[in-house]
C-alpha cells in the first residue's frame, strides 16, 4: 500500500515525465461514445433473447444477482478465447480482479496456520489483499520460465514441517507482472503435476494472455482435476473504467447439506462485501462481447501489436544506447518478453525511490523499482518498465532518457 501511494505521488509531482510506471492499457483507441453504443448492444441482445422491457429495465437499474448477470457470456468467451470449458454456474463476476482475489483468499484461508504461496517477484495486489486479510504469504523463487518447482516443493515441505498449511500458489503464467516472463507449455504441465502431488491449488491470474505474440494454453485449459482457480479481468481486454473481473471456481466443496461449488461460497462472501457487481458496468462489457461475437481475441490484436511495438522500440533504443561490449562492462541487461505490458532492466546501482525521484526530476522519465515486488529482499538493482501506456514516439524518447540516466548514475 505504501508502494502504490509513493508511485501515485511521484506521478502527480512530475506530470511531464514520460512514465514507464503505470500498468495501464493504451487509451488512444477509446471512444467517448463507445459506452452508450455498447449498452445499446446489450439491450438489443436482451430483447432478442425474449426479455420484456420491464425485465430489461430491472437488469440495468436494479441490484442484480450476486454472482453476476453476464456469466453465460463470460463462459462463452472463455470457451472461444482460452478453450476453458466450464459451466456458467462456476463463475462469479466481480468488481475488478482485485475483488476476485480478495474473495478467493478469504474463501481459502480462514485458519491461523493457512499460508498463501506466491511466485516471487509478485504482483503487489495479491500480497496487499493477503495483508488486509492477515493471511501470511510465503515467496517461492522464480526462474525466467516461471516458478521453480524445486523451490515450490521445498517451501511446501518446510511449511508443513512447521505445522502450517500451504493452501494455494498464486501465479501469472502469461506475460507476468512484474517481470514480463511467460511460462512454456511443458512447464505448465509440470507445475500442474507438482501441485497435484503436493495437494496444492493454483490461483492463475491472466490479465495479459491475449497480448502475447505466442499463444499457449492456460493452466485452467490444461486442468483436468479442478486444481486451478482462474482469475480474469476485462480491465486490459476491454477498459479498466468498467471495473469488471471474474473468477472461475469449479471446485467441489463440502457443505452442511452435501457438496457444492466453490463459486457459490465465493458469491456468499461477495454478498457481504459489494452485494453485487454494478449492473451498468456488466451491461457495457456484455455489449462488447455481443458486438464481437463472444470473443475478444481478434478485437485485441491491434492493442497487442501496439504493446509489442512500443516494447520493441524500447529494447531497440536501449540496444542502440548500450552496444554489447558496453552493456557487458556496465552490467546493464534486459529481458525479452513475447508480449504483455512489462519488461525488466538490470542496472549497476540501487534502483530505489531516491533513484526514481532523480530520474523523474532531472531526466524526465519514470519507472518502477523491482524491489517493490519482492518479498525476499531481491530486485534492488532492477527496474520494471511498462510499455503499455506510452505512444511509440514516447517509447523511444523515454528509453533514450532512461539510458542517459543509467549512464550518468554509474
Amino acid at each position: 500500500m505504501d508502494t502504490m501511494t509513493f508511485l501515485n505521488e511521484i506521478t502527480l509531482r512530475y506530470p511531464d515525465a514520460i512514465s514507464f510506471a503505470p500498468g495501464r492499457p493504451y487509451e488512444g483507441d477509446f471512444g467517448v461514445t463507445d459506452i452508450a453504443d455498447l449498452t445499446d448492444a446489450y439491450v438489443g441482445y436482451l430483447r432478442q433473447s425474449g426479455r420484456s422491457e420491464e425485465q430489461i429495465r430491472t437488469a440495468l437499474f436494479q441490484y442484480g444477482a450476486t454472482a453476476g448477470q453476464i456469466r453465460e457470456l463470460v463462459a462463452d468467451m472463455l470457451r472461444k478465447d482460452e478453450e476453458i470449458d466450464v459451466p456458467a454456474e462456476s463463475l462469479v463476476v466481480t468488481v475488478g480482479c482485485q475483488e476476485a482475489l480478495l474473495l478467493v483468499l478469504r474463501a481459502l484461508c480462514h485458519g491461523p496456520d493457512d499460508v498463501l504461496l506466491v511466485d516471487s517477484p509478485c504482483y503487489v495486489g495479491v500480497t496487499g489483499a493477503a495483508s488486509l486479510l492477515d493471511i501470511p504469504v510465503a515467496p517461492v523463487a522464480s526462474t525466467p520460465y516461471g516458478v521453480s518447482r524445486t523451490a515450490l516443493r521445498e517451501t511446501v515441505e518446510r511449511l508443513t514441517a512447521q505445522g502450517r498449511r500451504p493452501r494455494a500458489l498464486y501465479v501469472v503464467p502469461d506475460c507476468s507482472n512484474p517481470t514480463g516472463a511467460s511460462m512454456p507449455t511443458q512447464n505448465r504441465v509440470d507445475l500442474l503435476e507438482t501441485a497435484r502431488s503436493l495437494g496444492l491449488l493454483l490461483l492463475e491470474d491472466n490479465p495479459y494472455g491475449l497480448f502475447s505474440s505466442r499463444r499457449r494454453p492456460t493452466l485452467k485449459a490444461l486442468d483436468r482435476r479442478q486444481q486451478v482457480i482462474y482469475l480474469g479481468s476485462f480491465a486490459k481486454t476491454a477498459f479498466p473504467g468498467a471495473r469488471i473481473g471474474y473468477v472461475v471456481a469449479d471446485q467441489r466443496v463440502r457443505k452442511t447439506d452435501g457438496t457444492g461449488l466453490l463459486a457459490d461460497e465465493i458469491a456468499k462472501l461477495k454478498s457481504m462485501v459489494t452485494v453485487n457487481t454494478p449492473s451498468v458496468s456488466q451491461a457495457v462489457v456484455a455489449g462488447l462481447l455481443v458486438t464481437e461475437g463472444g470473443s475478444l481475441r481478434r478485437r485485441n490484436e491491434t492493442a497487442a501489436r501496439h504493446y509489442q511495438d512500443t516494447m520493441r522500440r524500447v529494447r531497440n533504443t536501449l540496444a542502440h544506447e548500450f552496444p554489447p561490449a558496453q552493456r557487458s562492462a556496465l552490467g546493464v541487461h534486459w529481458n525479452d518478453p513475447d508480449g504483455g505490458f512489462f519488461l525488466t532492466v538490470d542496472v549497476p546501482f540501487p534502483a530505489d525511490e531516491s533513484a526514481l525521484s532523480t530520474s523523474a526530476q532531472e531526466y524526465g522519465v519514470m519507472w518502477t523499482p523491482m524491489r517493490f515486488f519482492h518479498l525476499d529482499g531481491g530486485g534492488d538493482r532492477q527496474m520494471r518498465l511498462s510499455c503499455s501506456y506510452v505512444t511509440t514516439a514516447e517509447a523511444e524518447t523515454g528509453a533514450t532518457r532512461l539510458a542517459r540516466f543509467i549512464k550518468e548514475s554509474v
